[in-house]
């Protein structure tokens, strides 16, 4: 047996998930309600990525600028059985920062959806790419246009030699074959290179940790965008590979929704974020949940209270640490290895190293090093260019610490730490404070520059009657030491957060200096 998936590509892993769970199996479906089976699922693939070889090179980068529906995952296999690399790409970001990745990854051609762009209203949006970027903007709906009963009838007779077909375009499973942008939640985006045997490697790990738990006849919500991580690998390849029928939606922000549509298919695992998975659960109606299993969080700590309300509806919340350039999955918990307040045990197959951080004393600065690890980072500043990771270990910037059963616990990132007095104190613990008043709340804590104190803690939060004495007096009551109290609490009518889920901790950040100068 191979180690994990390093000989596959994501193509002829689908192909291997259609002949052992079966063709006639539902494999995918979207708010449309009309599921794909894997054969028709794999036949799609076929007729669009004929349609788009004709317009792009082997190994060429290729945008997606789509939802989270059947379309984009048909598109992505497309992509992949032709032999091209996939870029899906955030149209949440902003004309600045996709401009930045199609430049990053040398992308010359996007696909995207005239229904998508207008019901999104990106039409500035696409006309600047065009501008600025000089991308060939190209219309699913025109390529459906295009393909004849000809090219459908060819596509049939070539299904069941797909494997065949395949293989004359396939990329090398070492080779890069998506590239995804990091969120830019602390910084500027980041190409991030990821091989087929990246993913399929993660996809395999996540099988093993989790064993009978995960498989048919599950059915996984997957609200999460594909140009996340956590919504391609998790949402989307993990459930195909594993017989998992796939629901899709297109908006996580869509509360009731979200909530409405796990009734209606009877969802048994739902992936999400901590910020999403508390907006869910209060527009939910009583019932809604009542089928989901078991939840599984990323992409940002889960706070107590939502753990809280997932367990009155029965729902077992699962808390998993991933990092985009990881595939993205380090850790996880599972159903029967499930410690709150940890994010579970590392996937097997990676080595894991803590390096001491100065002013920190429990926990290091986590490195990863495995198959999963990416071939590496595309900066801005050098397009095309891929920089791989230093004897392929990837600096996660967080603090982690192990237990002796082998828990992980995140402390935060390195650079979520401000430095009061000579002291380093945890924003994240400064959240922990606030959340314990105020558990129906967002709160965020960023570190401004001191004159005084080298650096100065600000909670901007939306509570509006929150107060920094109230804070104190919290912090007093169960003795927690004083630097963790902020210098000021600025409330806000709502937190800044990104497509993924995640909070923008740099608009946040802005956003606390304005606020902030403008009290002065």
């Amino acid at each position: 047996m191979p180690e994990y998936g390093a000989d596959k590509t994501i193509f002829s892993a689908l192909l291997d998930a259609r002949d052992q769970f079966g063709g006639q199996r539902p494999a995918l479906e979207d708010p449309e309600r009309a599921p794909l089976t894997y054969n028709r699922l794999i036949l799609g693939a076929l007729v669009l990525g004929k349609a788009f070889a004709d317009i792009t090179e082997r190994g060429e980068a290729v945008g997606l600028l789509l939802p989270s529906v059947n379309a984009s995952v048909v598109s992505l296999f497309a992509l992949s059985a032709y032999g091209r690399v996939i870029s899906p790409l955030n149209f949440t970001s902003g004309l600045k920062n996709i401009r930045s990745a199609i430049q990053s990854a040398e992308i010359n051609t996007v696909i995207t959806s005239h229904r998508f762009v207008e019901m999104a209203k990106l039409d500035d949006l696409v006309d600047g790419l065009v501008e600025q970027a000089g991308v060939r903007i190209v219309y699913l709906e025109d390529v459906r246009q295009s393909v004849t009963s000809l090219d459908k009838a060819k596509a049939v007779l070539k299904a069941p030699f797909a494997r065949l077909l395949h293989a004359r375009h396939a990329l090398d499973p070492h080779e890069a074959a998506v590239i995804l942008f990091t969120s830019g939640s602390e910084g500027e985006p980041k190409g991030v290179a990821l091989t087929n045997a990246n993913l399929i490697t993660n996809v395999d790990q996540s099988i093993r940790h989790f064993g009978p738990e995960l498989g048919p006849p599950h059915i996984l919500l997957n609200p999460l965008p594909v140009f996340h991580s956590f919504g391609l690998m998790a949402g989307v390849l993990l459930g195909l590979y594993a017989g998992i029928k796939v629901i899709l939606y297109p908006s996580p922000i869509q509360y009731r929704q979200v909530a409405k549509i796990t009734r209606e298919t009877g969802a048994t695992i739902l992936l999400g974020t901590d910020t999403f998975l508390q907006g869910w659960m209060r527009a939910a109606d009583d019932g809604d949940f009542d089928s989901v299993r078991f939840v599984v969080a990323g992409a940002e700590r889960v706070k107590d209270e939502t753990r809280r309300m997932w367990a009155k509806s029965g729902t077992v919340l699962l808390e998993g640490y991933g990092v985009t350039e990881c595939s993205p999955v380090v850790a996880v918990e599972t159903l029967e290895h499930n410690k709150p307040g940890t994010v579970g045990r590392a996937l097997a197959g990676q080595e894991l190293r803590f390096e001491p951080v100065e002013g920190i004393a429990e926990g290091g600065r986590l490195y990863v090093r495995g198959p999963n690890v990416m071939a590496g980072y595309i900066y801005a500043s050098m397009p095309g260019v891929l920089v791989p990771p230093e004897d392929g270990w990837h600096d996660t910037g967080d603090i982690v610490s192990m237990d002796e059963a082998g828990y992980l616990t995140i402390r935060g990132r390195v650079k979520r730490f401000a430095k009061i007095g000579g002291e380093m104190v945890s924003l994240g613990a400064v959240e922990t404070l606030a959340a314990e008043l105020w558990p129906d709340g967002q709160h965020v804590a960023v570190n401004l520059p001191d004159p005084k104190k080298g650096e100065q803690i600000i909670l901007v939060t939306d509570v509006a009657h929150a107060d920094r004495m109230a804070v104190l007096a919290q912090a007093q009551k169960n003795g927690y030491p004083e630097l963790w109290v902020p210098r000021a609490v600025l409330v806000t009518q709502s937190i800044p957060i990104l497509g993924s889920g995640k909070v923008d901790v740099v608009a946040t950040t802005e956003l606390a200096k304005s606020m902030r100068s403008m009290l002065m």
